[in-house]
């Protein structure tokens, strides 16, 4: 715990599920998490600090927020960060996390990360550490048959796997862009597994204003590369 350090109150009462989502392909988990945050009305309960984490100060509205955030609401927590996580330390930042919540009462851990695919759909796939916990989500996800996840989410799914602490990974299908479609796909997993009744209508009009702003970038981008250099304008004279 000398590298990871959680700066939080303790969390409060039994059977706690532990929903984490950590910066990777579309975004998928920590925009996912920070929707479901601030519409639920979570409470902030404190922040995780690591020199493994990039040196980055994030703000809004000119006010400092820690880039990796706990939040707690009834029977959930949420473990939020803005950062990404080397590859070449993600164990440390698993294992440092999971070292925390070991203190306290904890029913399961749910990762949430996005896989890149060659189809435009938004399934959400699942995995879990057990084929008794596989059973939770088997008819609500489509499941891994073979393959291989990476990233803090597959180090953290391996914590629970080797600590006994049921673990389950919700990946939403993206592109490497952000994607809010592919969130409210997981969270309407979210919905069924847990009964949230969280409205995913407001994230789905964002994703509206996200793609039509990546749509602009891409036209201008086209319209540079196609605008000819300087160096290729003819010669006259």
């Amino acid at each position: 715990m000398d590298d990871i350090k959680v700066i939080s109150r303790a969390l409060e009462g039994a059977e706690k599920t532990v929903l984490i989502g950590f910066p990777g392909s579309g975004l998928v988990g920590s925009i996912a998490l920070q929707y479901l945050v601030e519409q639920m009305e979570f409470e902030q309960i404190g922040a995780i600090t690591s020199k493994y984490f990039p040196p980055v100060a994030l703000m809004t509205k000119g006010v400092i927020n820690a880039p990796v955030r706990l939040y707690e609401k009834d029977h959930l927590v949420a473990v939020i960060s803005d950062v990404p996580v080397h590859p070449a330390i993600c164990y440390e930042v698993a294992n440092g996390i999971m070292d925390w919540l070991a203190q306290f009462d904890i029913r399961e851990v749910v990762t949430i990360a996005g896989i890149i695919t060659n189809e435009s759909e938004k399934r959400v796939f699942g995995v879990a550490t057990s084929s008794g916990v596989l059973q939770r989500v088997e008819e609500k996800t489509i499941i891994l048959p073979m393959g291989s996840i990476s990233g803090v989410a597959a180090s953290l799914l391996t914590e629970c796997k080797t600590r006994g602490i049921p673990g389950i990974g919700l990946l939403g299908e993206t592109v490497n862009t952000p994607d809010p479609r592919s969130s409210a796909a997981t969270i309407e997993v979210l919905n069924q597994i847990y009964g949230l009744n969280l409205d995913i209508q407001p994230l789905l009009e964002q994703a509206v204003e996200i793609e039509a702003a990546m749509s602009q970038i891409a036209e201008q981008v086209q319209k540079t590369e196609a605008a000819p250099r300087r160096e290729q304008l003819p010669m006259y004279g």
